[in-house]
């Protein structure tokens, strides 16, 4: 599980706000870019648990795509506080996830379904409570487009490398992966960053220049300490 003071931190600052701290550290394209979330008002926060779709072939799909196949198992083996992530290729012409299977993720305790493919049943998902982030909408079963195919090994979900264990943060703007050795630290100067921000933009709304104001400055450093002390 996540240590619950890196997940509090992880849960007060924005995806955005991870993508610059993770840039700093030299780690670019984490964000799952093209992915929607259907629950915008709830935020995701987990352990990524990865599931492979591979392109559909007959023969395959025959031996292993039917019955208790490597999708259903994945998901009826969820942990507390996980977060399925699918590689689907970016196909949207099959759905790669439905309100059923969403829901006995939810009934394990994980914390929310990262698909770049699509997912159907897509308007009784967005009711739940559970936060999906999808690459679009349909209603086909996934045997049109996919073979599922195997889990628990690294992936890639909408361009991104997801590492089984990673932390998965999603808000209303999308889903960023960050590496769980860096999730406390990149949390932490997360939560630095952003106040930071706020009392730039309070001096920026009265009317103050960017000019050593953003990024923060040696002149305007001691009038932020003096803030952050009333403000943290």
């Amino acid at each position: 599980m996540i240590d619950p003071t890196v997940a509090s931190n992880l849960e007060r600052v924005s995806t955005a706000t991870l993508c610059s701290q993770l840039r700093r550290r030299g780690i670019t394209g984490t964000f799952l870019t093209g992915l929607r979330p259907l629950r915008p008002d709830v935020r995701l926060l987990g352990e990524a648990r990865t599931l492979r779709y591979t392109a559909h072939r007959a023969d395959v799909f025959d031996e292993i795509g039917g019955g208790m196949n490597a999708q259903k198992r994945v998901i009826d083996t969820i942990e507390p506080g996980e977060v399925l992530v699918i590689e689907a290729r970016g196909q949207l012409a099959a759905g790669t996830i439905g309100d059923i299977l969403a829901l006995r993720v939810q009934q394990r305790g994980g914390t929310g379904v990262i698909t770049d493919g699509a997912s159907r049943d897509t308007p009784t998902l967005a009711r739940m409570t559970l936060p999906l982030y999808v690459g679009g909408a349909h209603g086909a079963v996934l045997g049109e487009r996919h073979v599922p195919m195997d889990s628990d090994l690294p992936i890639t979900c909408a361009g991104v490398l997801v590492m089984p264990g990673d932390v998965i943060v999603g808000d209303a703007e999308g889903a960023v992966v960050v590496p769980r050795a860096l999730a406390a630290e990149v949390a932490a100067d997360a939560v630095e960053q952003e106040l930071q921000e706020t009392f730039i933009a309070e001096r920026v709304g009265e009317g103050a220049s960017v000019a050593g104001l953003y990024p923060l400055g040696p002149e305007w450093r001691p009038r932020y300490e003096h803030w952050k002390e009333d403000h943290s």
